[in-house]
């Protein structure tokens, strides 16, 4: 039973930083389940969604921690949203450099010489060969 104001005002914050921090855990699904269906609407949208559910968190981890505290629990589960956070950034940069090494497969010569706007070739007629 909770007995002291300062056990009860524990207990409000903890209630209070529960409703952001459920938010950013639901939106970090969201976003891994678009990802996994590779939707770019979905991602974006996700990804959205994702930024103002961690911004809205921050706001009240912050306001809490300057307010007495914040209970261990919850601050492990930030930590651990975090992390997630981190990683799907980090899935999203290897997808994104596998793109990018896929276009400059089926693309090699994209900006380096191809053909330009006009039809011309961008290449440099002494090709390095001998003429004879």
């Amino acid at each position: 039973m909770l007995t002291t104001a300062a056990e009860m005002r524990a207990l409000q914050r903890a209630t209070e930083l529960e409703a952001p921090l459920d938010a950013l855990e639901q939106r970090l699904g969201a976003l891994g389940a678009a990802l996994a269906t590779s939707d770019a609407v979905a991602i974006e949208d996700a990804a959205g969604e994702l930024h103002r559910a961690l911004a809205a968190a921050v706001e009240h981890f912050a306001r809490a921690a300057r307010d007495g505290g914040v209970p261990m629990p919850l601050r492990q589960r930030l930590a651990l949203a975090g992390g997630q956070v981190a990683a799907q950034r980090e899935a999203l940069a290897r997808a994104t450099a596998a793109l990018d090494r896929a276009i400059d497969v089926l693309l090699p010569n994209l900006g380096n010489g191809g053909y330009g706007a006009g039809g011309a070739s961008g290449r440099n007629s002494q090709s390095g060969s001998l003429l004879a």
